[in-house]
């Protein structure tokens, strides 16, 4: 119950705890929020907006692609979870799982496919916003006044950024469906691999080189429009 409940809290406050770490500042997820407007406002301006719709058409099949797959793993998780009695008694004669009950194997499955199913919901999300975005982009109308280009561009990224952020949620899942499923090797197992993933999940978003990227071309963003 202490292993779940650290999951629990870490999986569904993930997102809020980054944020109030990083106050805005720092991490992947909210410097490129700056740099998605500055894209918006660059597409507001441009002449051809081909581009554009290719960058945007590129990550909507990624996430279809990603979308598919979570369909394929709900499915193995649901074949496992209504397996019956047999299921049980297949995974229970493995020497590595740690399930004492029928019940406590089937809700040791169902936290994984409960993952796997957020995640989707995430990715069908992101699809739809993303289709919304391509449909802002080529309705963009063709303007000299940069005021008007700032401010297309600006309600742009606020579309654009909630829809990429559903897709980060997404791939997120991937990360604690894996820690889910380490509840199969026991409590302690459970509890290590998701504090592993949590702990792997912020270093990529503060510590790696993509992050020092960012943020550094977030800083020449900002610093160029002041």
């Amino acid at each position: 119950m202490a292993a779940l409940a650290v999951f629990l809290v870490l999986w569904l406050a993930y997102e809020p705890m980054l944020k109030a770490i990083s106050r805005g500042r720092g991490v992947i997820n909210t410097d490129m929020t700056v740099i998605r407007a500055a894209w918006m406002r660059t597409m507001a301006g441009r002449e051809n907006k081909f581009m554009d719709g290719q960058l945007l058409g590129h990550t909507l099949n990624s996430a279809s692609f990603f979308a598919s797959s979570n369909l394929i793993l709900i499915a193995g998780a649901a074949g496992v979870l209504f397996g019956g009695e047999g299921a049980f008694k297949s995974a229970s004669s493995l020497e590595v799982l740690k399930t004492s009950s029928r019940l406590l194997f089937e809700v040791q499955i169902a936290l994984v496919l409960l993952t796997l199913a957020r995640g989707l919901l995430d990715f069908i999300w992101a699809i739809r916003q993303m289709n919304y975005c391509l449909a802002v982009i080529g309705a963009t109308p063709q303007s000299e006044d940069a005021a008007f280009q700032q401010a297309y561009g600006d309600i742009a990224a606020r579309l654009l950024n909630p829809a990429l952020s559903a897709f980060n949620r997404g791939v997120r899942g991937y990360y604690f469906g894996l820690a889910a499923a380490a509840w199969l090797f026991g409590p302690l197992a459970f509890a290590l691999v998701t504090l592993a993933a949590v702990l792997l999940l912020v270093m990529r978003q503060r510590r790696s080189p993509a992050a020092r990227a960012i943020g550094d071309l977030r800083r020449l963003i900002e610093t160029g429009r002041d």
